[in-house]
């Protein structure tokens, strides 16, 4: 069996073994399973199911069944919604699922009359508090929780262009460099801990690079939303900026480039970092780094520094000690985040050799086996991540995308500000 035949296998038994919420909910998985969750619960399994249905490879029956068992309870909205919760999770999944024009145009409606509000407070609150010099939490800016998964959210669905720029707006408002007591820090520079808690570890706060909870959030959305068509004032300009900071702070190795996860401020005065580089991740290693930078860069229209992100990433994705440092198979920190990533990258790269590192990325995840591999992600106590973050159908939809080749149908890669 070839190992595109081995990728669909085992995206075909982890469906299987998810295929109905009420047998998945009889085998007592994760305790905090939310419904309304991308991360961990229902959404982020519809949404595997709604990519099968769309490219011909599962019924849609069941992306239904898990829809409906999302949408049970009401829309969570307000301050308790992110991307990846409650409300605009669900509206997230139902365009997803919208294979035709008008279907679930009644829902989304509805759900957007909780979206839409949510936005727009979110974006007071951040304006009023850079207006009172205020540093900004980790949950104000970042893909996860923060305004740049919303601007992900906005782009999937390509409605509500006048809310989109609103976000585009602050975004370039939150590279503006700022001054606290005499020093000056980048416009994201958070009082909190990587955490997004305060912490005694932490006391003068950091600067967050990473794509899930980071500047590397916003330079995706900003450069995606430039290659969509859809800017701002100030726009290009806020890449730039974003940019500088993470040339500034990119640190060169025998095995490659590489980017610290965050600079404290000790760090920053001394102009030093750690020893790395560190696992090669998403949410916050060069994998993660190299797509934004590499999106950037096409919408900057700049060759040279698409290549050099491409050169990253391959060294990255080439190099036995950072591929060592990575030991699950999740889209977050694992080896089904750095397959998508590099297949991802590899499509759009001018740069060779991206390809021909996916079977080694995916090796670790088809090389038990597809029984042995829903055993291990869905069979407790050693498992029982049903979601798309860490769990099953994140690991499921990552082999189901390299099985077919193509760009996903569905769109499900977006809420990872990947493409």
């Amino acid at each position: 069996m070839n190992l595109r035949e081995s990728a669909r296998v085992a995206a075909d038994t982890i469906a299987e073994r998810l295929a109905a919420p009420p047998d998945v909910r009889s085998l007592h998985h994760r305790q905090d399973w939310w419904p309304q969750s991308l991360a961990h619960g229902a959404v982020g399994v519809a949404l595997l199911h709604i990519e099968r249905a769309r490219t011909g490879q599962g019924p849609w029956q069941r992306a239904h069944d898990w829809l409906a068992c999302a949408a049970a309870e009401p829309a969570v909205g307000g301050a308790d919604s992110h991307l990846y919760y409650g409300a605009p999770a669900l509206a997230f999944a139902l365009h997803a699922a919208a294979d035709r024009p008008g279907r679930y145009a009644r829902a989304l409606n509805t759900l957007d009359q909780y979206v839409t509000p949510a936005i727009r407070d979110r974006l007071a609150g951040a304006h009023a508090r850079m207006d009172r010099g205020e540093m900004p939490a980790l949950a104000e800016f970042d893909a996860i929780r923060g305004l740049s998964g919303m601007g992900a959210l906005l782009l999937h669905r390509d409605l509500h262009a006048d809310v989109l720029r609103e976000i585009l707006t602050y975004l370039v408002r939150l590279t503006e460099p700022v001054k606290h007591h005499g020093e000056l820090l980048p416009g994201w520079w958070s009082h909190l801990a990587p955490s997004g808690k305060t912490s005694p570890d932490y006391p003068e706060g950091h600067a967050n690079n990473g794509v899930a909870h980071g500047i590397g959030g916003p330079l995706a959305v900003l450069s995606l939303a430039v290659r969509r068509g859809v800017t701002v004032d100030g726009h290009l300009g806020a890449i730039t900026r974003i940019l500088a900071w993470l040339d500034h702070w990119q640190q060169d190795s025998p095995t490659g480039p590489w980017w610290p996860y965050w600079i404290t401020r000790e760090q920053l005065r001394s102009g030093t970092t750690g020893p790395g580089p560190s696992r090669p991740s998403w949410c916050y290693g060069t994998a993660g780094f190299a797509r934004a930078q590499q999106l950037a860069a096409m919408a900057l229209k700049d060759p040279a520094r698409q290549q050099a992100a491409e050169f990253a990433l391959l060294r990255a994705m080439t190099d036995p000690g950072q591929l060592g440092a990575t030991v699950d198979v999740s889209l977050c920190h694992g080896f089904a985040g750095l397959a998508r990533i590099t297949q991802l990258a590899a499509a759009d790269a001018i740069t060779p050799g991206l390809t021909e590192c996916l079977p080694r990325l995916l090796a670790p995840i088809t090389d038990h086996g597809p029984g042995a591999l829903a055993d291990s992600l869905l069979a407790p106590p050693g498992g029982g991540d049903i979601g798309l973050l860490e769990g099953a159908a994140g690991t499921a939809l990552a082999l189901h995308s390299f099985h077919t080749g193509t760009p996903s149908a569905s769109g499900w890669d977006t809420c990872f500000l990947t493409n």
